[in-house]
């Protein structure tokens, strides 16, 4: 299948040196360039490249994929500083309509909702020790979820308020939203965190479907508890096919971006999976990387 490679230069345009170096590893691994074009965004520069032989005459599928895979390996260990690069496949570039989904803690806003909520019970320290194993994937999640949650026990429930003022949206993740929403396409969320913050969060943003965990609440308190199934990396990957069904765009339309462990599933279901200032681990496996704060490097990737 045809792709498009990007390279994403942070704040800076990319010098004829770095491009030179991207055309080389393409070069090398067989595929040839297309076109290439210039795009400006807020606080970014991208160079698109339309690669013009990702699928070579006779080659099957799983060779296909394994070169693709041999490609991306190599932009890695050839990368340049403050540059990341990405193999972007035409079928959610060029798809009428995408399908965007993101995690929210440390993806769509800028802190860990259940760190903050810790604050109030005195138990920060703890909980933010147990949040960076979990997301390291070193911790079951819904384990780990407990665990902390429980520490939240006898809190009032005026809490939810203070801490949603406190929150800050990542940059960019308003206009990522807004320009994606306002081009027709679907935009949602996902978290492991809470309902009782992520639902005023959409409802202000206007995604499309969004779905996080309840924190249990009886007689104005907090219980320690949350309320029915836990939002895991394995309900994160249901909700990307099931929501994307709904709105009647195919999974090869889809993006999923995400920080963590929790999203491994669904970047992996995802057309393009996107680790945005990820774990390590997260990195890895990813299909692109966004390394510095602008959520927004996402609509270059996805063409919007």
């Amino acid at each position: 299948m045809p792709s498009t490679f990007t390279a994403v230069s942070y704040g800076q345009t990319l010098s004829p040196s770095v491009l030179e170096n991207i055309r080389t590893v393409l070069s090398e691994h067989g595929y040839t360039v297309a076109s290439e074009r210039a795009e400006s965004h807020p606080g970014f520069e991208v160079a698109v490249l339309e690669l013009g032989s990702l699928d070579p005459s006779g080659a099957s599928d799983a060779q296909a994929a394994a070169r693709l895979a041999r490609l991306r390996k190599a932009l890695v260990e050839t990368g340049t500083e403050n540059v990341s690069t990405a193999v972007v496949p035409d079928s959610l570039r060029n798809a009428k309509r995408k399908f965007i989904i993101m995690d929210v803690d440390s993806t769509l806003i800028q802190q860990e909702v259940i760190e903050l909520l810790a604050a109030h019970a005195g138990t920060e320290t703890e909980v933010a020790k147990v949040t960076e194993a979990a997301m390291r994937g070193d911790l079951d999640f819904a384990e780990s979820l407990h665990h902390r949650v429980a520490t939240l026990g006898g809190l009032p429930v005026s809490v939810l308020a203070e801490v949603g003022e406190k929150i800050k949206l990542s940059e960019g993740a308003e206009r990522l939203v807004a320009q994606a929403k306002a081009a027709g396409h679907v935009v949602c969320a996902v978290s492991g965190g809470f309902s009782q913050i992520l639902a005023p969060l959409a409802e202000r943003l206007g995604l499309d479907f969004a779905l996080a965990n309840d924190l249990e609440i009886v007689n104005g308190h907090l219980t320690g508890k949350v309320s029915g199934a836990v939002v895991d990396r394995a309900a994160k990957a249901v909700q990307l096919r099931e929501w994307s069904a709904l709105s009647g765009i195919p999974v090869k339309a889809t993006m999923a971006i995400g920080d963590g462990a929790n999203d491994l599933d669904m970047m992996a279901a995802a057309a393009l999976g996107v680790a945005f200032n990820a774990k390590p681990a997260v990195r890895a496996v990813a299909d692109a990387q966004i390394n510095i704060p602008n959520l927004d490097v996402a609509l270059a990737l996805a063409n919007i």
